[in-house]
């Protein structure tokens, strides 16, 4: 598992970024929540943990979850 915050939120479309403990940013989609985490309660600097991945366009979370 990797930690870090909930950088930007795009509501309307089902996705975020997370601004990782590693210095990267992650991209993830609402279906990539675990189940303690729901899409519209999320807010901006929130701390996560989630698993990395190398999605099509570079880094993705997957399982994200509120810390």
């Amino acid at each position: 598992m990797t930690t870090g915050t909930i950088k930007k939120l795009v509501s309307e479309r089902g996705f975020g970024f997370i601004s990782a403990a590693d210095g990267k940013e992650y991209f993830f989609h609402r279906n990539d929540l675990g189940t303690s985490a729901d899409f519209d309660r999320l807010i901006g600097g929130e701390p996560v943990e989630f698993e990395p991945e190398v999605g099509p366009k570079g880094p993705q979370a997957t399982q994200v979850r509120l810390r």
